[in-house]
């Protein structure tokens, strides 16, 4: 069985997740803003999405100068990301172009690229 990555993206108004296996997408979602969702909302969800598949996820948290990962609380005082039973988080940093992000709201692109060098490690 292959690995799960979950790319996760929190943004101003939203959080992205991609989740995949392999090549292939096996969960996509917009959800509602970091700072309004529940502290453990993040961990929540994937202790469950570790549970359905029943395998540890490698998780990729991106992470920018605005700080909105740690809302989803993923990462420790020192900016390393959290690992439990179910997930290994672990951080990367996004690169803007011209002053703006490349991708809509709905463009899942650049997490699949994130999540094709987790994969590749």
């Amino acid at each position: 069985m292959e690995s799960i990555t979950v790319t996760i993206a929190p943004e101003r108004g939203h959080v992205r997740v991609l989740a995949r296996q392999g090549r292939r997408d096996v969960l996509r979602a917009i959800l509602g803003p970091a700072s309004e969702s529940h502290p453990r909302a993040a961990s929540t969800l994937l202790e469950g999405l570790a549970l359905w598949h029943q395998q540890r996820l490698a998780v990729v948290l991106c992470v920018d100068e605005t700080s909105r990962g740690s809302a989803l609380s993923l990462s420790d005082a020192l900016d390393y990301g959290r690992e439990s039973l179910h997930y290994d988080v672990g951080l990367a940093f996004p690169v803007r172009r011209g002053g703006r992000r490349t991708h809509g709201r709905t463009d899942f692109g650049d997490l699949r690229r994130l999540s094709l060098l987790e994969v590749a490690r």
